[in-house]
């Protein structure tokens, strides 16, 4: 018999109860929901609502319980409602009344909706960690390669020369702005402990919600009753949090699938991190990469999920809400499941410097720093722009590059060309002159390792 049936005159229907229950994927809230029972008794008995006897009773089977599912001794009961009951009833078989006594003053409404931001709050303390590490592996790669020239693109077409070390620093830029995002969501969902807001209203029991926020690691209590138990903006908040990261992760892995092809061939994956063809035997596929670009369409459509479940929702509490949690653990999961992979993989991959530097060498990348070669010399920009493009479909008509051309074809589109052009042109000077702040001189990308380094180690 369920713990509410006390209103109705027979058993809920089998398909009813399958259809209602969330057991299946709630149990994973074991601890948080145990966790935030413990506090909550030890409220109670400090407000002389429990007495001390019950509380220790309760602590104490809570604390076997925990223990017993920890060991593998306890199953979870399939026909349990949802983690909640089924840790009530398991309470109440093992300690006798004690058990019934410890629901007093409280609601499933704020026991969920507390069970929840605890248990993501312990989630975001394990992504974190993934994300540091990974900001890691780009820094040291992004250390070994701050003078590997490369061609920075726009529209996919060769733009101008920077280094790979310059290209990398571009999405640790990214993945800190993940960590500062994460770190907020977190500070937001322990603003607000929603315990004691019953099933929305309050209660009359002499409850302290701030010492059960104290024992629970809140700064805080929710304002409002209503509030408490309806609100999910930590949960959209975290998922939104998650889907940018997955985007900035699929963005890279995008760029990793185009460098391993055999048309840019600027890195190589280790065999470990690779898959072949079950038919063409020269394949070696990136498939870790495609996944990842796959799975943000699911993260994105976890974040989907909580923002159509609740925009048409009256307060207080309402079942739709129950949707929730499955949205938010399968984004968590595959966050997890996804970094946990590419760090590795990023790490054991080689760069294929040479095949860099033999792009950039093509493509007429060097033609804005021919033109500021002539702006230099004195001539307005737009003119320079207007040289340079001429001399770029020379060289094309010609079949030749801008730095093969002697001075005197040079002089025939300008006569402010000197022998110094070709210093100024060269891809190395090109680079290395590009020394405005957060360029990809190689001295700038190591001012923005080092500058990157401390915003971590502040961050986390």
């Amino acid at each position: 018999m369920v713990l509410w049936s006390g209103r109705f005159s027979k058993e809920i229907d089998k398909h009813v109860n399958d259809f209602n229950s969330s057991i299946s994927f709630d149990n994973r809230m074991y601890a948080q929901d145990i966790k935030g029972s413990i506090a909550h008794a030890t409220m109670l008995a400090k407000q002389g609502i429990l007495s001390e006897a019950d509380k220790d009773a309760i602590v104490a089977g809570l604390a076997g319980i925990q223990k017993d599912i920890e060991d593998h001794k306890l199953e979870f009961d399939p026909n349990a409602e949802d983690i909640h009951m089924f840790i009530e009833a398991e309470l109440t078989d093992r300690i006798g009344d004690a058990g019934k006594r410890l629901h007093t003053a409280r609601s499933r409404n704020d026991q969920v909706a507390l069970d929840m931001k605890l248990y993501f709050h312990d989630e975001i303390g394990q992504i974190l960690p993934l994300c540091r590490e990974l900001v890691e592996v780009l820094l040291e790669k992004a250390a070994a390669n701050t003078e590997t020239v490369m061609p920075g693109y726009t529209h996919l077409q060769r733009g101008q020369p920077i280094t790979f070390g310059h290209h990398l620093m571009a999405y640790v830029q990214m993945f800190l702005r993940d960590i500062e995002r994460l770190k907020d969501c977190d500070k937001r969902i322990l603003d607000t402990m929603p315990l004691g807001c019953g099933a929305a209203f309050g209660t009359t029991y002499p409850i302290d919600r701030k010492m059960t926020a104290d024992l629970l690691g809140f700064t805080g209590i929710s304002l409002n009753s209503i509030d408490g138990v309806s609100d999910r903006d930590y949960a959209l908040e975290m998922a939104s949090a998650l889907s940018i990261f997955m985007m900035h992760l699929s963005r890279f892995s995008e760029e990793v699938i185009l460098w391993c092809s055999w048309e840019f061939k600027f890195m190589e994956l280790d065999d470990a991190f690779s898959t072949g063809s079950s038919i063409m035997p020269q394949k070696k596929n990136p498939d870790i990469t495609e996944l990842i670009r796959g799975k943000t369409g699911r993260v994105y459509g976890d974040l989907m999920t909580l923002l159509t479940m609740m925009k048409g929702l009256p307060l207080a509490y309402n079942k739709d809400m129950q949707e929730d949690k499955e949205a938010l653990f399968d984004a968590v999961d595959t966050v997890k499941m996804c970094v946990s992979t590419f760090i590795p993989m990023l790490k054991s991959a080689k760069v294929l410097g040479d095949h860099m530097r033999k792009a950039a060498a093509k493509g007429f990348i060097n033609a804005t720093d021919l033109a500021d070669y002539l702006v230099k010399k004195g001539l307005p920009f737009r003119d320079a722009h207007m040289v340079s493009g001429q001399l770029v479909a020379y060289c094309i008509e010609k079949d030749t590059v801008l730095e093969a051309l002697t001075l005197a074809e040079m002089k025939e589109h300008c006569d402010l060309f000197e022998e110094d052009v070709y210093h100024a042109i060269s891809l190395d000077t090109c680079v290395k002159e590009r020394r405005s702040a957060g360029g990809p001189a190689p001295e700038e990308v190591k001012k923005q390792i080092a500058c990157s380094k401390e915003i971590l180690s502040a961050l986390l």
